[in-house]
């Protein structure tokens, strides 16, 4: 026995020191630090679709400055202009399905008004009325001589359905929305189209219209979340997911003929997407699994799942096949890694990789992987979250740290690619992008947890979130801050405001501070949903004003004693300019440091690069000076020394 003792005693100190050995030997990466510019030189490039023959694929590229079209080789090569804006942005939809025409849209920096285009050879034309009209494309007909779009032409409130004929380009509406309802897509013999009706942000009721009568047939049993999904191409069929009497979407079949239904498929977190190829020939699935996102193809006739070629830690996060469903564009990245596309031959099994997104001047290595992290809030409540550790964060070199917060509200943080985390990471801030209660993809009981609680738990989320990364050793606990776009900026503003010591500093992009305004002023195509968004944040028409007003930062502005940006793009439909104007206003008067980026030519979200540069940039220059270095301790200094005076 003593002889086994002695044994096992050796083979602990052999292992012990080969795994200090190990330790010693492993690579620490010591990354470069690389500027906004060489960031924002990442393109952004993504597939529209194969042309008619397959040979080229078009895409829409922010690699000019804005975004424009690009063709190239299917098998892979260089990217051509198609379209050489300087001011609008261009998005790419698709080729014509028998020719090399293309169809595009633009708006205006930002409005959200979107226009379909087309251009043929030199040639551009506008399909869609100018003059504040809504277009959104909805889909080729199967006989491939006439597109469906949905406008809000009639009423700027509905967006009703339409199909324009490739000869003449004239269009006919072929469904009015009279009742605020959302379209859900429209069977292949054009017999019965899909619609659903907002209840709350979760959940609607699915109707299934027969075009020959106007009769319409709710589909759903209970209240419960429903999305469109696809009909068969033989019209027999239609798909949807739903979360009823469930906490994540699954996948039901409604039998178009006699209206039975079954559950065809269910996993541990919801589905996404489920559709087929143009004549059924492959099924595609995605599930939103922890935050990452899964494809699994089918192959309908048989069942097999389809092999796809394997990406070293990235996903396949996006799929859409060719009209002969022999070739599939796939969208392949990870969160230290930007989405590159690929074209990938069904039969032949040959892979062309077609952009190359990262800049040149950055080492991938030097990008830092997320991981899914979970902490306690303060009632128990398990909150996810996605972590960017800085390379150089260490015990002996803590580093700083931001809470980041989606837009929304009931957005997710995703295990995905973002160049501005991956900027302030490399330059040594970590990030913790946290899913508080309301956020999507953890089940429906968690999404529903902030209703008309907003400002309240779901802060406390996110300060247990900085409470979290304050026991982490390589964190510099009395240096964090927090950040938000949109409702994530509201965050900001709410935490600045209500909770005003927990966070150094705040980064409010673009975010809701006046929740009475920002409800009363959503744009009118919104009209479908806006009933929905009272129910969950409340009618500002209503005496909810009360709760709304005591949520709403602008009114509270005299609580912040933290340094603030702000970041604004003037054309922008969903949080006004007036909002960002007025507190920032509302902040200087308490002396408190405010820096203010406004982009005359951007909306909700930034997209030129030039402005993306100028954003990101000056968000680092603020973190640098008032959380990494001594502006905040200054600051501090001059506020003690004149209380001192007073007193």
């Amino acid at each position: 026995m003593k002889n086994l003792i002695l044994i096992l005693a050796a083979f602990a100190l052999l292992f012990a020191c080969k795994e200090a050995k190990e330790s010693e030997t492993a690579e620490v990466i010591v990354p470069d630090q690389y500027t906004i510019e060489q960031f924002m030189d990442n393109e952004n490039a993504f597939g529209n679709g194969f042309s008619p023959d397959k040979s080229t694929v078009l895409m829409t590229s922010n690699r000019s400055g804005i975004y424009n079209m690009y063709s190239t080789p299917a098998v892979g090569g260089e990217l051509s202009p198609v379209t050489k804006s300087d001011s609008a942005s261009v998005f790419g939809i698709s080729y014509f399905p028998k020719d090399d025409r293309i169809l595009f849209r633009m708006d205006g920096n930002g409005d959200e008004i979107y226009k379909i285009f087309m251009k043929d050879g030199e040639e551009i034309k506008r399909l869609t009325p100018a003059e504040n009209v809504r277009a959104l494309f909805r889909g080729w007909s199967r006989e491939q001589n006439s597109f469906f779009y949905g406008s809000n032409e009639r009423d700027p409130r509905f967006m009703d359905h339409y199909e324009m004929n490739l000869e003449d380009f004239s269009s006919v509406m072929i469904w009015q929305n009279d009742e605020g309802m959302n379209f859900g897509g429209m069977s292949p013999d054009r017999k019965f189209i899909a619609l659903t009706k907002s209840i709350n942000t979760n959940d609607s009721d699915l109707f299934i219209m027969n075009m020959a009568t106007g009769e319409k047939t709710k589909v759903n049993d209970n209240l419960s979340g429903n999305v469109p999904q696809d009909f068969t191409a033989d019209s027999r069929y239609f798909y949807y997911t739903t979360d009823d009497g469930a906490e994540f979407s699954y996948v039901m079949r409604y039998n178009l003929e006699d209206g039975s239904k079954e559950r065809v498929l269910s996993k541990d977190w919801d589905v996404t997407s489920y559709y087929f190829s143009m004549n059924d020939k492959y099924q595609i699935t995605f599930s939103n699994e922890d935050a990452k996102t899964v494809m699994v193809v089918t192959e309908v006739a048989t069942g097999k799942v389809v092999e796809f070629p394997e990406f070293e830690n990235q996903e396949i996060s996006g799929a859409s096949f060719s009209m002969d469903e022999s070739m599939a564009l796939l969208r392949v990245g990870g969160s230290h890694t930007p989405t590159n596309s690929y074209a990938y031959n069904l039969e032949t099994k040959d892979l062309s990789q077609l952009t190359d997104v990262l800049n040149d001047e950055i080492e991938g290595s030097h990008l830092v992987s997320a991981s899914v992290v979970r902490f306690s809030s303060f009632d128990g409540l398990e909150i996810p979250a996605i972590y960017y550790k800085p390379h150089q964060a260490s015990a002996e070199n803590p580093v700083p740290a931001l809470v980041w917060v989606h837009g929304g509200p009931g957005g997710q943080s995703r295990q995905g690619y973002n160049s501005t985390i991956q900027y302030l990471v490399n330059h040594g801030y970590a990030i913790l992008a946290v899913n508080n209660r309301g956020s999507s993809g953890y089940g429906k009981t968690f999404y529903k947890m902030d209703d008309r609680n907003h400002g309240d738990k779901d802060l406390k989320d996110c300060i247990a979130g900085k409470d979290w990364l304050k026991t982490q050793e390589d964190i510099d606990g009395e240096k964090i801050g927090i950040l938000g776009g949109s409702y994530g900026g509201y965050m900001t503003m709410a935490a600045l405001t209500y909770a005003p010591e927990e966070f150094q500093v705040g980064v409010n992009i673009f975010g809701v501070t006046n929740w009475i305004r920002t409800l009363k002023s959503i744009p009118p195509w919104w009209e479908s949903f806006k009933d929905a968004l009272y129910t969950e944040m409340g009618d500002p028409n209503t005496e909810d004003s009360i709760r709304l007003r005591k949520i709403s930062p602008l009114f509270h502005t005299e609580n912040v004693t933290k340094p603030l940006i702000v970041l604004q793009g003037a054309q922008d439909p969903r949080v006004l300019k007036v909002e960002s104007d007025e507190i920032v206003e509302g902040v200087k008067n308490n002396g408190v440091p405010v820096e203010y980026v406004l982009f005359e030519d951007e909306g909700h979200g930034f997209v030129k690069k030039e402005n993306q540069i100028e954003a990101y940039g000056k968000i680092k220059e603020f973190l640098d000076k008032y959380l990494k270095g001594e502006g905040q301790e200054s600051m501090d200094a001059a506020q003690s020394e004149e209380t001192e005076a007073t007193d």
